[in-house]
């Protein structure tokens, strides 16, 4: 039986294929053929290029930025100081000089002898004459070997003696031929071994009494005695390595050494004369007269070391007293004042910090004369022509660099120093008297 197929009609299309309909107003966009490699590799180098270049600036910015850091930085690390040129200002036909007093004459006793304190009789301040006896040691050990010595002496002077009787016995039987040569010879030199045994121990027991003598310490010269380090009992060592037993001076006439400023050495000679005034003595005088020069400038201070002896009849004066001393100096010299506050009080003396010409810090020890407050006079040690450090801080050191601060108002050119402003002499003083020396105040103190 055969089926017929059935008419299915016309059929719809489904949605998925349905065919939307042409517009004949919109077209295709031609297809573009591939670029080509060479672009490609352009347009990446360019891009690689760009990117470097910004890498590089960046690099270099950040390094440009880490030195002005650097050099900003190593700036701040430098201090920066305010300077001043010293003031010069003309002196006086009158030069006067602060000086210290010394004894004519100072010895240090010490003994010669080990042993043991046995006694003083000087204490400090005890006039002496030459001979006098200061003190007396107890040599029990050197008092032994003196009779060991003696005893020995006696030996050698007995040995010496039969010495000399065995050389004549065998000098007479040579004679008679009973004694071979050589042992006359022996005997002989016997004798004369016997001869330096005897005079050896007869040096020894002389030492022991010289160390003997040492016993009792006389006084020198005649003077004071200043010191007396010991006190009965106390163990007494020979030589120098111990400590002295006394200490005596000679006071009748004083040394006073002055520290003469480079530029008055030709007006200061050996007999030229001078005065000297002590502040505990107001009034009082002493006269004296230069004795000797050190005949050379000390190139730290720039000053010459001169020497004046001044009598000291009565005792007056003291030996290590501060006084001033007068010179008719007789030409008129600069004289430089500087600030207190630039002053450098140390262990070592006075000084100032200057600055070279390579900026850097340079310590120089001066010699202070006159104080008139807030200036101080310097007799030696700086020129006109040094700039000086205003308040020197604590942490400046020796070759140290340092910026020199430029003053307000003042032009970039010009040196960055400053006279100091001169001090006004007070109503009636003459140009030469003195005021005491600065003790620290104003200055840096170390």
């Amino acid at each position: 039986m055969s089926v017929e197929p059935r008419n299915p009609g016309p059929q719809q299309p489904s949605p998925a294929h349905a065919v939307h309909p042409v517009h004949p107003e919109i077209e295709r966009p031609p297809t573009m053929p591939p670029a080509p490699a060479s672009r490609l590799l352009v347009l990446f180098g360019a891009i690689l290029l760009v990117l470097l270049t910004a890498g590089l600036v960046t690099f270099l910015s950040r390094r440009t930025e880490a030195h002005a850091l650097a050099r900003d930085t190593e700036a701040a690390a430098v201090p920066t100081v305010a300077v001043v040129l010293p003031t010069s200002e003309l002196g006086s036909d009158e030069l006067v000089l602060p000086g210290s007093t010394e004894a004519f004459e100072e010895s240090s006793i010490f003994a010669r002898t080990n042993g043991y304190l046995l006694r003083w009789y000087k204490d400090i301040g005890s006039p002496v004459k030459k001979g006098d006896l200061l003190a007396s040691i107890d040599t029990p050990e050197v008092d032994q070997e003196l009779l060991q010595a003696r005893a020995s002496r006696e030996q050698a002077k007995a040995q010496l003696d039969l010495a000399k009787l065995s050389a004549d016995r065998w000098a007479g039987l040579r004679k008679t031929d009973s004694v071979s040569q050589q042992e006359a010879d022996q005997q002989a030199s016997g004798y004369q071994q016997a001869l330096a045994n005897l005079a050896a121990v007869a040096a020894n027991v002389r030492r022991l009494e010289e160390l003997e003598s040492f016993k009792s310490v006389y006084a020198p010269f005649s003077g004071v005695l200043i010191r007396r380090n010991v006190d009965p009992g106390a163990l007494i060592n020979a030589g120098s390595a111990g400590k002295e037993l006394f200490v005596v001076a000679r006071v009748d006439v004083l040394r006073v050494y002055v520290s003469v400023p480079q530029a008055y050495r030709a007006a200061i000679k050996v007999g030229t004369k001078s005065v000297l005034t002590v502040q505990e003595l107001p009034g009082q005088k002493f006269f004296g007269t230069v004795a000797r020069t050190a005949q050379a400038i000390d190139p730290a201070t720039r000053t010459l070391r001169t020497e004046v002896d001044v009598p000291n009849s009565g005792n007056k004066l003291l030996p290590g007293s501060f006084g001033q001393v007068h010179f008719s100096a007789g030409s008129k010299v600069q004289r430089l004042t500087v600030p207190v506050n630039t002053i450098i009080f140390r262990a070592e003396g006075s000084q100032v910090a200057l600055v070279n010409q390579d900026s850097k810090v340079s310590f120089h020890p001066i010699t202070i004369g006159r104080d008139f407050g807030a200036t101080v006079e310097v007799l030696g040690g700086v020129e006109a022509s040094d700039p000086i450090i205003i308040n020197p801080s604590d942490g400046l050191e020796q070759g140290q660099q340092v910026h020199v601060a430029q003053p307000a108002g003042q032009p970039a050119g010009q040196p960055a120093v400053q006279p100091v402003a001169q001090p006004a002499v007070p109503s009636g003083a003459s140009p030469g008297a003195t005021q005491p020396a600065p003790v620290g105040s104003g200055g840096k103190q170390r």
